[in-house]
């Protein structure tokens, strides 16, 4: 099976304009910007048939544990959460290799992005606009992720929990932003794939874009987002 990033595929073809109508434009990182199932894909021949559902729990866990801990008021950094979820998915799924636990780790600092990403960033950053990544992720994690996408060039600042202790959805996550950036919460257009995180930074005043990767039904239709798109292109068009 060929190792192959999304990232080095070639470019989308250019847009000729893009009307930017919002100062800044801020990206989750994980399931957003990186396929956090590149990982257990990457070594998908040694792991088996049960590979999807080795990842799957791996990522449902390691959100679970963040969520817990933030209720909890007992932070521990993203690392070490996704570390134990990814224990909890070798022990849950064992007809997976225990001994593959040091590569998945290893492969988790290195994960693909999407293909339409670099040229939607590029593209956002010529019209103007402010870049920043918000994200669960430790300021080491998504340094080696960034650098890995050779995405650090647009990004204008990574915005990790890290500096307030608690994760999303909570709102000190996103004031972290707004703060930063000195900018009212309309000015700024908040994408994620995740929908509980749609729904935490709706609440909080964003006007923000569900990339709704994998058809997903809606929820929290009490906070529900501006727009929904399949992929990150969607919003050269969309603004």
């Amino acid at each position: 099976m060929r190792n192959c990033n999304p990232c080095l595929r070639p470019a989308l073809p250019r847009r000729k304009t893009v009307t930017m109508q919002h100062a800044a434009y801020v990206f989750d990182a994980y399931g957003t910007l990186f396929d956090v199932h590149a990982a257990v894909r990457r070594h998908a021949d040694q792991i088996g048939p049960d590979g999807q559902l080795l990842s799957e729990i791996w990522r449902a866990k390691q959100l679970e544990y963040s969520w817990v801990r933030t209720l909890m008021g007992a932070y521990a950094d993203f690392w070490q959460l996704t570390e134990q979820a990814l224990d909890f998915a070798l022990r849950k799924v064992p007809s997976a290799d225990k001994g593959l636990r040091a590569k998945l780790l290893d492969a988790y600092w290195r994960l693909d992005c999407y293909p339409e990403v670099p040229a939607v960033l590029k593209a956002l950053k010529a019209s103007g606009a402010k870049l920043a990544i918000l994200s669960n992720g430790s300021p080491e994690m998504l340094e080696a992720a960034v650098k890995s996408a050779a995405l650090d060039q647009v990004l204008d600042d990574i915005y990790s929990v890290e500096a307030v202790k608690r994760f999303k959805a909570d709102p000190s996550v996103y004031d972290m932003v707004t703060t930063g950036w000195r900018l009212y919460p309309g000015a700024v257009s908040f994408q994620s794939s995740n929908r509980w995180d749609v729904a935490g930074a709706t609440k909080f005043g964003f006007r923000t874009v569900w990339i709704n990767r994998s058809d997903q039904p809606e929820e929290y239709r009490d906070f529900p987002p501006a727009l929904i798109l399949p992929s990150l292109e969607g919003l050269l068009a969309a603004g």
